[in-house]
């Protein structure tokens, strides 16, 4: 799964709206929208607190970083 696909993954399965997402990580909304559109490529720590964020929240995810 990308990135891409495993935010929206995430985001749904927590039901969160992309605002909900974005505060959470501490991002910005356009942040969220753009990595789930797969327009911009996240950072090294925007995909760390991405994955702390999925295991807090007990979802389990495989990420393929291109």
């Amino acid at each position: 799964m990308s990135f891409a696909e495993s935010v929206k993954f995430v985001r749904i399965k927590l039901s969160l709206s992309q605002e909900d997402l974005a505060r959470a990580l501490g991002v910005s909304f356009a942040t969220v929208n753009r990595w789930e559109n797969g327009t911009y490529n996240p950072s090294r720590l925007a995909k760390k607190s991405f994955e702390i964020f999925c295991k807090d929240n007990n979802v389990i995810i495989e990420v393929k970083y291109e």
